[in-house]
């Protein structure tokens, strides 16, 4: 994944002035949701967080991935316009990368929502999850390609095969490493100091994928589910 040009890469020290989904304002099942915090709340919190969770989650990378890069970095999106959202993804020298937009930064509500999220997306680094999904898509639009080919199709119609094909593999298995993830981020966020079962009720805010076909997040309920069982399990 490229990343976008308005990144801000976020050094430890540095005070910010400025996959997770959209949020919709719903109140969540189990507790009032609060307002949204202050410009500066928010900013202190996130900064707050990175600062206690980077090196949680780069010691259990190493821990878990003996050999990867668990030089951790974390960035800021900065286009106001963009929805909230936080992803992982690899840089060109394969340095792993989350970013977070300005309005996920925005919409959190407490820092235990920070610290699930930016635990999840340094879990599916540390479980491998991008060269997995490539691995996974290559296999799924070769044998679909090669279908295609043996029915009779043009370079056209094999071609409109690949792209399915490999949609329809990394489907297949993305719901299992968001959930892969989540039980991951919530061991990180708990070895940080925080709570991800509070941090998980951001899901209550957020549009309920349910199991549709294709979808590549599972359910919500399925998501805090297995934060609760983890954090249980921990304790």
């Amino acid at each position: 994944m490229r990343l976008p040009r308005t990144l801000v890469a976020l050094p430890l020290a540095f005070l910010l002035s400025a996959c997770m989904d959209v949020v919709t304002g719903a109140t969540p099942v189990d507790e009032v949701a609060p307002q949204k915090l202050s410009v500066k709340t928010a900013v202190n919190n996130f900064v707050t967080v990175m600062r206690r969770v980077e090196p949680v989650a780069e010691r259990e990378c190493r821990q878990r991935r003996p050999g990867a890069n668990c030089d951790l970095l974390i960035a800021v999106d900065d286009d106001p316009k963009k929805a909230p959202n936080a992803y992982q993804t690899l840089n060109r020298n394969g340095r792993p990368v989350v970013v977070f937009t300005v309005s996920l930064i925005a919409e959190a509500r407490n820092q235990d929502e920070i610290a699930f999220i930016l635990g999840h997306e340094a879990a599916h680094h540390i479980r491998g999850h991008i060269p997995k999904t490539q691995e996974t898509a290559l296999a799924g639009a070769t044998l679909a390609g090669v279908l295609a080919a043996l029915g009779g199709a043009g370079q056209a119609g094999v071609d409109a095969a690949q792209n399915v094909g490999a949609t329809l593999a990394t489907r297949q298995y993305s719901k299992g490493f968001e959930l892969e993830a989540d039980q991951l981020g919530t061991i990180i966020a708990m070895r940080a100091g925080y709570d991800p079962v509070r941090g998980s009720r951001y899901f209550a805010r957020i549009p309920d994928p349910g199991n549709r076909f294709l979808a590549s997040h599972p359910a919500n309920a399925a998501r805090i589910k297995i934060v609760r069982e983890t954090a249980a399990a921990q304790r």
